[in-house]
């Protein structure tokens, strides 16, 4: 193992309540069964990953599950328990903060709750909500509220507004293509332009986002002549991306071609990708041939260090 003190963005938190009622609900995510969660069970991945401290979120179906009053008290019920549990060990546990869109009104009231009062490390938003993807219009208050605290944003895929592919669970195949979409939107209706001080973290390498990237910019600038390559480039690059469930011989290459210095962070997906998923792509992303000197230990952990200024180390 190249490092025993990864920080790791893209790992699932699945509070006691938040987990029965979605048992109740017979929803999980996406086709995905809901693993078992518990701090020590966490704490002992961990360490037998090499991981130093998880940056915790809800994944899909995240807490909207239709009612917005609902929501909004599931929100504040699964950020204060996370809260607590980064209280009580700071050096483990991290916090993205549930926000619930597409409820906005709500959304950034909960953000400015989490981010002011719990002191969350950011927020998760889902890759849609209901079917209306980040970069929508309706959702710039809460891109307004998010930039002027420069938050760091992690965007978590959930199930398209399509049908899923018969016998095919969304994580298998959808959950890369809405984060690609969702991160399109969000480049060409302008809010990684307007909005420069949010870091956008995007899950699982951003789906298909760094091999497609060049076939987006020119295609868009022929739909728009206003737009231009190196602008749309630009802004697709001022995304960050984790490695979760990606770290492979095929993935690595084009991610790191592809994105910033400093934009490419460690995730486990832990429990949702059992050990030994994660397992597999940490062999490759610690055995991969081609880093640059110091490049693996900034992917381990530097990078985070730098977006989580908490979690740095002398």
């Amino acid at each position: 193992m190249a490092s025993a003190a990864r920080v790791d963005v893209h790992e699932h938190v699945l509070p006691p309540a938040y987990r029965r009622l979605l048992v109740e609900r017979g929803l999980d995510a996406g086709g995905w069964a809901l693993p078992e969660w518990d701090k020590d069970s966490a704490i002992a991945m961990m360490d037998t990953q090499g991981i130093a401290t998880g940056v915790v979120s809800v994944s899909a179906p995240g807490v909207h599950l239709g009612d917005d009053r609902e929501a909004r008290t599931l929100a504040r019920s699964v950020n204060e328990y996370v809260a607590e549990l980064v209280k009580d060990r700071p050096d483990r546990f991290g916090q993205f903060a549930s926000i619930p869109l597409p409820d906005v009104d709500g959304s950034v009231a909960e953000a400015v709750h989490a981010l002011d009062e719990l002191r969350a490390d950011g927020v998760v938003l889902m890759s849609n909500a209901g079917g209306r993807y980040l970069g929508d219009p309706a959702f710039e208050p809460l891109w307004a509220e998010l930039n002027a605290r420069a938050a760091v944003v992690f965007v978590h895929p959930t199930e398209a507004p399509a049908p899923t592919l018969p016998g095919v669970p969304a994580p298998v195949i959808d959950f890369p293509f809405d984060t690609t979409r969702t991160a399109v939107q969000l480049t060409l209706n302008g809010v990684m332009s307007r909005y420069p001080d949010v870091k956008v973290i995007l899950s699982h390498a951003g789906g298909f986002l760094p091999y497609v990237a060049h076939r987006v910019a020119v295609a868009s600038t022929i739909v728009n002549p206003e737009l231009t390559v190196d602008g749309i480039l630009a802004d697709l690059r001022r995304f960050y991306f984790d490695t979760a469930l990606s770290g492979s011989p095929t993935a690595l290459p084009s991610l790191l071609a592809f994105a910033a210095p400093g934009h490419v962070l460690y995730g486990s997906d832990w429990p949702f990708a059992p050990v030994a998923a994660g397992a597999y792509f940490d062999g490759h992303l610690d055995g991969y041939q081609d880093w640059q000197p110091g490049q693996l230990r900034a992917v381990q952990r530097g990078n985070a260090e730098a977006l989580f200024p908490r979690l740095a180390r002398d």
